[in-house]
């Protein structure tokens, strides 16, 4: 008798031409539903419908399709137990040797910005998720594909071996499979709570992926490290193309990251942004993508030898050109223009990335000894009409500008964070020191001359006046900082008393 095989997708990627080769190349029979049926008999390929083996129609509007005695039981057999083959016998019921199931897009339904709860909780899997787990409770003789990455894989399983499949492929498949059904249930707990609103506080917080491919090592050699996708719809980073250069390490994907963030925070005009180890070491606004970047690269041309370029523009030509004057890691772009994509293949070996979509973060993770710790995301957008000028000078439209600037730069840079600019350009970065009174004299130092008539923006208040006398000292022009300290008085009144503009904000950005 023919090997039966059941088929119901939601991703219809490669579909038809796997069930074809299934049928024509290895003789299954097939049997399926809904969609997935309509889909493959419309391509003249042999299929049972599911009502029709069973005997029960669907109902529900199709929510009840495959739950079913005669679908469960010919997946569920073990072939090596004599009762459960009689019981198959007994019942007419035909073993399932494959189940080709992946689910419906609740992820995808629920990043609509207008989707109701109604319409969420019909895309609710019910079906799709007891075959999965079925299938991978007995892989020791069924083999579950739940995505249609495995279908070339599974074909060569049974050309390899005769028309059979190995244990270790359906165990891997199985894992894979749980874990398919395990981002699924995460995604749909975390949008019910509170309908889409954040998770944090409640009883449990799973975080699941999939492997997107091992890295060579983490932060150093003797550091294993894994690249994992989590849900099951690319976002971010899964969803970049690589245009060229070597493959991607732990540390550049963390640093593009951090690259990203901050370049994301500039969409009105062409910017530019170059990191080393998390932080920025320049970063611009200009009226063109190549200024931008030279601005960005002059600021600090020591730091950026070997740093990690983010664009908010495609690549033109001159900027390609720009690009390839030095030794850079990454460059990542929204696109790229063919005259550019042929200048920087001459540096082969730099790593250029293409990213569309500027995913943002809803919470994040860090890892502590017996358990980890979650917050949401800082993805709060300054509004410099809502800051508060407390300095007896009032800054004009173009230096609250550049303030505005200097914030969305310094929200990136890790505390205590300090960060100088002019011209829409950093000039002086202080960062992660263990008091502000560094991070200000590294800020200062680094800026040199360049803080004569520079703004000054610190990620959180100033408990003494010292750093404003030091920053009137070096020349800035202006400061922004967040307030609440009991000694902000002191801190206005230096501002007051050495000429310069001061506004709070009323918001901190430390960055751990």
């Amino acid at each position: 008798m023919a090997r039966l095989a059941l088929l119901s997708v939601s991703d219809k990627t490669g579909l038809i031409d796997f069930a074809r080769t299934l049928v024509e190349e290895f003789s299954f029979d097939i049997i399926s539903s809904g969609g997935t049926a309509k889909a493959l008999l419309a391509a003249g390929i042999s299929v049972t419908k599911v009502a029709d083996y069973t005997g029960s129609p669907e109902i529900l509007g199709g929510r009840v399709k495959t739950l079913h005695p005669r679908i469960h039981g010919g997946i569920l057999a073990r072939r090596d137990v004599p009762q459960d083959l009689a019981e198959l016998e007994n019942n007419q019921i035909r073993p399932i040797d494959l189940v080709v199931v992946n689910l419906y897009p609740f992820e995808e339904t629920i990043a609509k910005p207008e989707v109701t709860l109604a319409e969420a909780i019909e895309q609710i899997d019910i079906g799709g998720p007891t075959l999965i787990r079925a299938s991978a409770k007995n892989y020791a003789h069924v083999t579950i594909l739940s995505s249609p990455t495995n279908y070339d894989s599974y074909l060569e399983q049974l050309r390899q071996n005769q028309g059979e499949v190995s244990l270790e492929f359906r165990q891997q498949c199985a894992q894979q499979a749980f874990l398919h059904t395990a981002a699924y249930d995460r995604a749909i707990a975390q949008a019910l709570t509170g309908q889409f609103a954040s998770y944090l506080g409640k009883e449990s917080f799973t975080l699941t992926g999939q492997t997107l491919q091992p890295l060579r090592y983490g932060e150093n050699p003797h550091q294993s490290a894994a690249w994992y996708q989590t849900g099951d719809t690319p976002t971010g980073w899964a969803t970049a193309s690589i245009l060229q250069g070597k493959e991607l390490s732990y540390n550049n994907l963390v640093d593009l990251e951090a690259a990203q963030r901050i370049v994301s925070e500039f969409t009105d005009t062409p910017a530019a942004v170059i990191i080393k180890h998390t932080n920025p070491c320049g970063v611009a606004l200009a009226d063109s993508l190549v200024e931008a970047y030279n601005k960005a690269f002059n600021a600090d041309s020591v730091s950026a030898f070997g740093g990690i370029v983010a664009l908010n523009r495609p690549i033109d030509a001159a900027t390609a050109t720009a690009l390839t004057q030095t030794f850079l890691e990454c460059v990542v772009a929204p696109d790229i223009e063919a005259q550019a994509k042929e200048i920087i293949a001459a540096k082969s070996k730099l790593r250029v990335l293409l990213l569309p979509d500027n995913t943002t973060i809803k919470q994040t993770v860090k890892v502590i000894a017996g358990g980890f710790l979650v917050q949401d995301a800082d993805n709060d957008i300054a509004d410099s009409s809502t800051w508060q000028v407390v300095s007896d000078f009032t800054p004009s439209p173009d230096e609250l500008a550049e303030l505005l600037f200097a914030w969305n730069v310094c929200k990136h840079v890790k505390s205590n964070a300090i960060v100088v600019t002019k011209n829409r350009t950093t000039t002086g970065i202080g960062a992660g020191q263990m008091n502000r009174v560094g991070s200000v004299k590294i800020a200062l130092e680094q800026a040199g001359k360049s803080a004569k008539g520079g703004f000054l923006a610190s990620d959180g208040f100033f408990p003494f006046d010292d750093s404003v006398r030091a920053a009137a000292a070096a020349g800035i022009n202006a400061i922004v900082q967040p307030g609440g300290s009991m000694r902000d008085v002191d801190s206005i009144k230096a501002a007051n008393e050495l000429g310069l503009i001061m506004v709070l904000t009323g918001i901190r950005h430390f960055l751990h």
